[in-house]
């Protein structure tokens, strides 16, 4: 699950003497951004899809990627190179505390340090799931659904949200009610998929002009390519449309070079069964959790206040 801003109220970024920063600090470089595209694996690794979702700040440390916004940082707790090893990761975000005295944190790794896990204000336990595209056998089922599909659907590339999408995300949220960070995720496609290089998008049209389903796929990783987000709609429903999107997806995935999909978490019973069905596999073991870390002040609850009337 792609990192949305767990704040309700925009952050105020405060200089280095309101929050006991060393001033030495500095943003990941291009050479780092260029190690961590080399080494991802998970797509809370994408810097660009985590800054752009996030708002966020990149940094490396320990060979641990993290973002940060003001008072609150994200801690992807999947080091690039080698086994994750829990004491080490606590070190990290011991570390990171001290660094920052964030007032949220949002931490995410296979494993959640035994200090932390009873403290979240929010828990969720998952599994990554992964496609391997080299090795993928279609049955034959799914190829009589997708071509029966392309009979009815045209298939389009795009690296922009238009009208359509807006509507269709909408019509999907009201449907659906999905959980805060997926309507989050969703409603900040339009702006991270308009400023990156990396991104496409697939749709489906009918052969009225009405759009049926879409999905976001981000390409950056050197060796996989990433399921973000999609809809369908239920108001010019085509069945089939979910899948046709899915095949096009593995299509773009080997044109790319890629070796496998990151199909993100398992969420429910329902997609947990249409990942599978296309042939992902649980992969990484996946455990979030939020943390207040300190209770706002009267001074933060008035300069929210402020913001929020505009002042």
């Amino acid at each position: 699950m792609i990192f949305t801003d767990l704040t309700s109220n925009p952050q105020i970024i405060l200089n280095s003497d309101e929050i006991g920063l060393n001033t030495d600090i500095v943003m990941i470089t291009t050479e780092e951004e260029e190690y961590i595209l080399t080494h991802a694996y998970i797509p809370e690794h994408l810097v660009g899809l985590m800054t752009r979702v996030s708002g966020g700040e990149p940094f490396l440390v320990d060979d641990y990627f993290y973002c940060r916004k003001g008072d609150w940082i994200i801690i992807v707790g999947y080091p690039l190179q080698h086994d994750f090893i829990i004491n080490e990761f606590e070190t990290v975000f011991n570390n990171l505390k001290k660094k920052y005295r964030p007032k949220y944190v949002s931490l995410l790794a296979p494993e959640l340090p035994p200090s932390v896990a009873d403290s979240c204000r929010e828990r969720e336990s998952d599994n990554y799931y992964t496609l391997d595209i080299e090795n993928i056998t279609i049955s034959s089922r799914l190829k009589r659904i997708v071509n029966k599909t392309l009979k009815s659907l045209k298939i389009e590339h795009s690296n922009h949200f238009r009208k359509d999408h807006n509507e269709l995300s909408l019509e999907f949220i009201e449907r659906v009610d999905p959980p805060p960070r997926v309507k989050e995720l969703l409603l900040k496609m339009p702006e991270y998929v308009g400023h990156s290089s990396n991104s496409i998008v697939l749709n489906a049209w009918d052969y009225k002009d009405n759009l049926t389903a879409f999905y976001v796929v981000d390409l950056w990783a050197k060796n996989f390519s990433t399921y973000v987000i999609g809809c369908h709609s239920k108001i010019n429903y085509v069945p089939g449309a979910s899948d046709l999107l899915f095949f096009e997806m593995i299509k773009k995935s080997k044109e790319c070079a890629k070796n496998y999909i990151h199909l993100g978490l398992g969420v429910n019973k329902g997609i947990r069964q249409f990942k599978k069905k296309w042939g992902g596999i649980p992969s990484h073991k996946y455990e979030m959790c939020e943390l207040v870390m300190r209770k706002p002040s009267i001074f933060d609850v008035f300069r929210e206040m402020r913001i929020l009337n505009g002042q």
